[in-house]
């Protein structure tokens, strides 16, 4: 840190085991991804490129080597998992995976339907080739999945493999652990964490009041994801009380 403060909580220190911050990538170009890194690197522990934008950007070899150089890990979002998987590509994805460099891959199931069982398989078959996270639940708003299950589902996928589960969101952070109006369901989360430990869950929170509400549930470290690039900084000051949604929270009271 640039000067002294009493009464910062203690973050966790990179490279971090959990209060990650992952970054969802959407499309930044390569000299923006440098900027990026030069700005908020220290707080960021894994990017995401958001859904399929791998396919289609410009000088991805490049971008990549720009994270690489970092020690930044990557990964192509969970939607272009199951894009291959529904063309029947699965091992054409391990490849491309393996052809870029790419440590660590996202299996997801928030587009398609896949047996939950088969899901796990390719949980195990993919921890042989890479650091595996697993999103949990649906990006269809009408799909609603009563707690008990999600605790089922990430419970199996993290004994088949995955390093942390993933809470879906969306990029908006509107379904999933959320309602439309992007509110936190707190019930939800509430229960899940009475059966899964916080730090191997990856809450998508993209909103600043969806951040809080972990951040005042969990504590700073908190694993907290899709993170926009431009809110690192921002999200990283309100972990340790340095923005007014969070400024009495760390405090001595006395």
């Amino acid at each position: 840190m640039n000067y002294r403060l009493t009464q910062i909580p203690e973050r966790t220190k990179q490279p971090r085991a959990n209060g990650l911050t992952m970054v969802m990538d959407k499309g930044l170009s390569i000299n923006q991804a440098k900027d990026f890194l030069s700005v908020a690197g220290p707080h960021v522990d894994i990017v995401k490129l958001g859904f399929g934008t791998s396919f289609v950007t410009p000088n991805l070899r490049e971008k990549l080597d720009v994270y690489r150089e970092a020690n930044m890990p990557v990964y192509f979002g969970g939607t272009l998992f199951e894009a291959f998987l529904i063309r029947n590509q699965f091992d054409d994805y391990v490849e491309v995976c393996k052809d870029y460099g790419v440590s660590y891959i996202e299996v997801s199931d928030g587009s398609i339907t896949i047996p939950h069982a088969e899901k796990c398989g390719y949980i195990e078959k993919l921890t042989q080739h890479a650091t595996v996270l697993s999103e949990v639940g649906s990006k269809d708003a009408a799909h609603i999945i009563p707690p008990y299950k999600w605790i089922e589902l990430m419970r199996a996928e993290l004994e088949a493999g995955s390093s942390y589960v993933i809470a879906e969101a969306r990029e908006a952070g509107n379904v999933g652990i959320y309602r439309g109006s992007g509110e936190v369901r707190e019930g939800l989360v509430q229960e899940i964490l009475t059966q899964i430990p916080a730090e191997k869950i990856i809450w998508e929170a993209p909103q600043k009041a969806q951040q809080l509400y972990f951040l005042e549930l969990i504590g700073c470290n908190v694993n907290l994801g899709n993170i926009a690039p431009n809110e690192v900084l921002p999200l990283e000051a309100m972990r340790i009380g340095l923005r007014g949604d969070t400024f009495h929270l760390y405090l001595d009271k006395a």
